[in-house]
């Protein structure tokens, strides 16, 4: 299923921050390549306020391997689930990661309420692909950035069987002689890239894929999916 915010479909009820409906609930955000936890602030500073408790996680993808940073998150988000009502939301390599833990949790891990995947790839990234043999791009984003531009690899991050939301950029590049051959995108993924038959939806918004989690637009549709 594919929603645009300007789309003909009925909107959401609005979000009603008195009511306050979130205060059991905690988002943990993971951030994308090249990124900090930093780069949240304005998307949890407005969970926030709804009432969500908020949360980040943080890697450099130049010093350590997919795997190791998967199992870094893995046991944060297994010591969360022992907690609260949660949810994920992953920006990106972030979105990568997530789907990744979250097929990989201990049994009876009580599982994310919901999970928010924002400009994250599922199928191989076409840019990745295009620098892989770049030196500069292999030396900075090492074994995550290879990751990425494989299809095979790319592949075994499966399906995750709760509730997803991929949340896509639509204001990136439009010429036909790019990586993404006159494709929606938000410049460093393609919606087709970041598509799939088992989503729950997936919703595009007019933004570019570095300012996704600044985005109020992507706030707005995290709290409306959650107060439902």
């Amino acid at each position: 299923m594919c929603l645009t915010l300007c789309s003909t479909r009925t909107a959401s009820p609005p979000v009603n921050l008195g009511v306050r409906p979130y205060k059991y609930m905690h988002a943990l955000f993971v951030h994308g390549m090249g990124r900090t936890p930093l780069s949240g602030l304005p998307l949890l500073w407005q969970l926030r306020r709804a009432g969500i408790k908020t949360g980040t996680f943080g890697y450099f993808a130049g010093a350590e391997s997919f795997s190791r940073i998967s199992e870094r998150l893995a046991v944060k988000v297994v010591a969360l689930a022992a907690r609260n009502d949660y949810v994920l939301i992953g920006h990106s390599l972030g979105g990568v990661l997530i789907r990744a833990v979250v097929n990989s949790l201990p049994s009876g891990t009580r599982q994310p309420s919901h999970v928010f995947l924002l400009g994250s790839p599922i199928q191989a990234s076409r840019l990745a692909q295009r620098l892989q043999n770049n030196l500069a791009y292999r030396l900075l984003t090492r074994d995550c950035g290879q990751l990425l531009g494989s299809s095979s690899r790319m592949s075994e991050v499966s399906r995750i069987s709760v509730p997803t939301t991929s949340i896509v950029g639509v204001r990136g590049l439009g010429a036909r002689g790019g990586p993404f051959r006159g494709e929606l995108n938000d410049g460093i993924v393609s919606v087709s890239e970041a598509s799939a038959e088992w989503l729950t939806e997936q919703v595009q918004i007019p933004c570019v894929h570095t300012l996704l989690p600044a985005s109020r637009s992507v706030g707005k549709v995290i709290l409306e999916r959650l107060a439902r």
